[in-house]
Formats: C-alpha cells, sequence, structure tokens
C-alpha cells in the first residue's frame, strides 16, 4: 500500500497500524477473526502458543496477511538460549552469551533468517544490546545468557554482525531493550526496573551500541524498555510522581532516542501487559503516554480485552483531542518506511527447515567447543 493510501484509511484503521498485538492460539478462530477484524493491527508477533507444527505456522501466518488490508509486520522472539520460540520444532539455537566471534553471530543471524522466512515471517524481535559485563552478570534481571558480550565495544561488534546478517537474509531486526536494561537489578515482567547508573556509565556504557548502530544507518527497529534511570537528567515523573518508565517518558523516546541519537526509524513498547507497566498504569493510559512520548507501536502481546481496551483509549484520546491525527500520521510515515523493506517469504521448504536444523547443531558444536577452550 501506497502512503497516500495508507494515510487516507479510515481513522480507526490508522490507530489499528499503530498495535503490535499477540493472537490467541494455533489457528484463525473465531476470537482471532474478530481482533483482526476490529483491530486492523499493523503488527503480529507469535509465540509458542500459536507455534505447534513448521507447516501450521507457515498456514497461520499466511492466513494473518489475507486477513488484514495494510501488509503487517510478522515477528518473533527468536533470539536462541532462554527465549527460543522454535525450539520445539527445530534444533535449539545458542544463547547469545556463548557466542564469541562476529562469525558465529552472523552464522546464527543467517540461519535464524532463513528460518524464519521459510515460515512466512518478516521481522525478529532481536537482537538484544543490553550490556552485561562481569558486575552486571550477578542480577537477576533475566537478561544474563540473552546479551551479546561483555564490554559495550564487543556486545556492539558482535550485535552489528548479527543485525546485518539477519537483514541481508531478509528478516528485519528490532534493538531492544533501549537505553539499555543491562544494569537493572529486577526483571521488567514482574515490576519497574530502576537501573541506577551515572550519566557517564549510561553514556559510555548503555547507549554505546545504539549511537554506533544509528551513525552506520543499520537499524530500522528500535524497542524501548520498561525502566526508570533515576541518576540521569531525563528523568521524569509522572503526575502521581512515581518515576516514569522509559517507555512511557517523552525525554527518552523523543529527546534522546529522536533528537540527540538522530533515530529515524521505527520505535515501539516493550509488551506493555508486563508487571511494570500494568501493575501501576492501565492499559489504556499506557498506550496513551506511550504515543504522546513519540514512539510509533504499542506492544500488547496476550489479552485481547487488554487489546480492545487500549485501541480505544487511543481512538477516545484522538477523538477528544489529546492525541493528535498528526501524531498517529507521525508514526504512520515511519510504520510505511519500514514496511517498505519488508521482503517477501520464501516457499515453505521442509527439507530445507531439516537442513538448517542440522546448521544450528554445527554452530552449537562449534560454539561449545570455543567455550570450552
Amino acid at each position: 500500500m501506497d502512503l497516500n493510501n495508507l494515510l487516507s484509511l479510515p481513522l480507526e484503521q490508522k490507530i489499528g497500524q499503530l498495535f503490535f498485538i499477540g493472537i490467541p492460539g494455533p489457528q484463525i478462530d473465531a476470537s482471532t477473526r474478530r481482533i483482526l477484524e476490529e483491530i486492523s493491527p499493523g503488527g503480529i508477533c507469535l509465540f509458542a502458543r500459536n507455534i505447534l507444527e513448521l507447516e501450521q505456522t507457515r498456514l497461520l501466518i499466511e492466513s494473518i496477511r489475507e486477513k488484514l488490508p495494510v501488509e503487517p509486520f510478522l515477528s518473533i522472539d527468536q533470539e536462541g538460549g532462554l527465549v527460543d520460540r522454535l525450539r520445539r520444532l527445530i534444533t535449539p539455537m545458542p544463547a547469545a552469551n556463548s557466542i564469541k566471534t562476529i562469525e558465529q553471530a552472523e552464522n546464527l543471524a543467517r540461519i535464524t533468517a532463513q528460518i524464519l522466512r521459510l515460515l512466512g515471517f518478516n521481522m525478529n524481535f532481536a537482537p538484544v544490546v543490553d550490556v552485561i559485563d562481569e558486575k552486571r552478570s550477578r542480577y537477576s534481571n533475566g537478561l544474563y545468557s540473552r546479551a551479546f558480550g561483555i564490554t559495550p565495544e564487543e556486545s556492539y561488534d558482535l550485535t552489528e554482525g548479527y543485525l546485518l546478517s539477519l537483514q541481508e537474509n531478509g528478516i528485519l531486526g528490532c534493538l531492544k531493550h533501549f537505553p539499555g536494561l543491562g544494569a537493572s537489578v529486577i526483571d521488567s515482567h514482574e515490576a519497574l526496573p530502576s537501573v541506577f547508573v551515572s550519566e557517564t556509565e549510561f553514556f559510555n556504557t548503555d547507549l554505546f551500541a545504539y549511537r554506533q548502530f544509528i551513525k552506520i544507518g543499520g537499524a530500522h527497529v528500535v524497542m524501548m524498555a520498561h525502566a526508570a534511570y533515576p541518576q540521569t537528567d531525563l528523568q521524569e515523573s509522572d503526575q502521581k510522581g512515581r518515576l516514569l518508565r522509559s517507555s512511557l517518558s517523552y525525554n527518552f523516546v523523543t529527546k534522546l532516542l529522536r533528537d540527540q541519537l538522530g533515530f529515524g526509524g521505527l520505535v515501539l513498547t516493550d509488551d506493555l501487559e508486563m508487571g511494570a507497566i500494568l501493575k501501576n498504569y492501565g492499559i489504556g493510559e499506557a498506550c496513551k503516554l506511550a504515543i504522546l512520548a513519540g514512539e510509533d507501536m504499542l506492544s500488547i502481546c496476550a489479552n485481547t480485552d487488554n487489546i480492545r481496551e487500549g485501541f480505544a483509549a487511543v481512538n477516545q484520546a484522538v477523538a477528544d483531542g489529546e492525541i493528535t491525527e498528526q501524531r498517529i500520521d507521525e508514526s504512520l510515515i515511519r510504520i510505511h518506511k519500514v514496511k517498505n523493506l519488508i521482503i517477501d517469504p520464501l516457499p515453505f521448504d521442509l527439507s530445507q527447515l531439516q537442513s538448517l536444523s542440522t546448521e544450528i547443531a554445527e554452530l552449537d558444536k562449534k560454539v561449545k567447543h570455543n567455550h570450552g577452550g
């Protein structure tokens, strides 16, 4: 769909393009059909609950594409290690922290991209560019094995190899979790992490990879973290005096990522159903704050009632003048720009998937051998 047609969609469908949603199960049942028709989402993320067999996954993705008026982003969290949605169907992939060379990172990304394209995906919510150095590796934030490297430079070199290889092989990557969760001491799935880093450490360590990626123009999509950074000047408080999460903060999304670092691509929230958000804000309020902060897409990954409530809240905010239609259009222009980079899936081929599964086993063996050495 060209940009003029996208901008001429009915307002509700334009707002639907800002939603990146999960669906309930492994096929398009009545409940899924209804949510797709009501929201017309701009993106769908699949989880283990949606993925039972290789061919079923491809058929599910094809039927999603047929049901939506605008080509959707079709994503998955396929990092490897702990976060591997395909582990029951394909040889489990090595974790990011076991990857030691740029060649291994590129190889992991190439295999991942080919598998995802054969299954019908066009995006992967990876790589994690949070920096986990020796001190940070002691924190129980759920990120330890998910990050590449142990210094900002090493992390960038490996994630650059991964991201560029992923995209060269036809799958859009997504850098996460901006502006950096590596120093958080708790998991944002459960509660709000406060990241106690100094302004200097924040700039030199956590923002290092983002600055480099933006400089080379390699990144098209960034996912925001749900965290607070109390020792930085950017930290805001909400109307109740609580520390505002970075994902809902104009200072972090617009001032830092867009204006200061110069990122012109697509910015999306991490799942708004995480404890860090839902325990403190209703889903509708969170959706409005995220759009006002400058994000383009709102991730709501599980509950269809939450998706409907968020969608209704944004529609109401536009009707009330809290959010302008021009603000919605700004995001649509950025969404359209990245959707123009989508490459068609590869024809489904079971024997190719089996051969890629064997390649993962070989890579895993190399990685473990290097690890042992």
